[in-house]
């Protein structure tokens, strides 16, 4: 319930005043500012300027790269095939340059989160985008084997270039191939963020820690949710509000979350799972199953199975 007086017709007649108060708001809000970071130990972490990443910049690197990768697709609207690699050549130059930026403040943050000499930050960030950049032909052919998966999996889709235009499993599975390699590779919050904007666009979750086999083809895709230490072999595909997420979240003795257990489904070559599925913990969904649409599973089960809703439930009712 508001608490906002109302007014009376006094107040009306004097009419607006366009003060905000913005003296006080100003000092309230530093003092917030200053009390969060004299409980997290950062008083005087951030007095050098602002010193993490950018979601902005990684929004516009990712754009550029998924364009040096399909350039006759995603690429400029004027582009000619004559000037195709140049257009490569320019965009991954500044792409890569961009990246190299959003490294270096990564790699200086963590540095000074641990205590340590950021003097080697700048370098060890070079390496780790020469690296990245180097992995980009090979990034492309897996990206083509999820394009090809999409043309052959869905009987709606016209052309390859309609589902790399068109499709948002396609967009979210781009970013997290290139996520994956930067979460690999020692720059884990660049390749957040990268997901996250993939999550933000299309409502599809992919953790850049999960490691997905060639072949991927998400359906709709909408609500799916795909946790970090997941597996997914070859040749899979799923449909929307899919969830391959954790069972329990075991805690340390001072209630902590425990980080980095494997806690995510193994989900095996050709396994197909159908809409709001949810499959739970480090369980193994065996190689050719087909798991049926709103089915609730946190058991492992053998190759070839058919799952489904009825396969599941005892005679009173209760799951198996």
């Amino acid at each position: 319930m508001s608490t906002i007086p109302e007014l009376s017709p006094k107040d009306c007649a004097e009419g607006l005043t366009g003060h905000w108060q913005l003296q006080r708001i100003v000092g309230e809000l530093r003092a917030a500012r200053d009390d969060w970071r004299t409980r997290n130990g950062r008083v005087s972490g951030e007095k050098g300027g602002r010193e993490l990443p950018s979601r902005e910049a990684m929004r516009d690197i990712l754009e550029a790269l998924s364009g040096a990768l399909f350039p006759m697709r995603l690429g400029p609207v004027d582009l000619r095939e004559e000037s195709e690699d140049f257009y490569v050549g320019h965009t991954l130059d500044v792409a890569l340059n961009s990246l190299l930026g959003q490294a270096r403040l990564e790699l200086r943050y963590v540095a000074r989160q641990r205590g340590e000499d950021a003097s080697c930050a700048d370098v060890h960030a070079e390496r780790l985008i020469q690296d990245f950049a180097s992995a980009l032909p090979n990034i492309r052919r897996v990206l083509d084997t999820d394009v090809l998966a999409a043309y052959q999996g869905d009987p709606a889709a016209r052309s390859v270039d309609e589902v790399l235009l068109c499709y948002p499993g396609i967009l979210a599975v781009i970013h997290h191939r290139l996520a994956h390699h930067l979460y690999n590779n020692g720059l884990p919050l660049l390749a957040r963020i990268s997901s996250e904007l993939a999550h933000s666009a299309t409502g599809i979750d992919i953790h850049p820690g999960a490691q997905i086999g060639l072949s991927f083809f998400i359906d709709h895709g909408t609500g799916v949710v795909i946790g970090e230490t997941a597996i997914i072999g070859e040749r899979v595909r799923i449909y929307q509000a899919v969830t391959l997420g954790a069972k329990r979240f075991p805690a340390d003795e001072d209630g902590h979350l425990q980080k980095g257990h494997a806690r995510h489904p193994i989900v095996e070559d050709d396994v197909v799972i159908y809409a709001g599925a949810t499959i739970l913990g480090r369980i193994t969904i065996g190689k050719g199953s087909t798991i049926g649409g709103n089915v609730w599973l946190t058991r492992s089960v053998a190759p070839d199975s058919n799952v489904n809703q009825a396969s599941l439930q005892h005679d009173d009712g209760t799951q198996k």
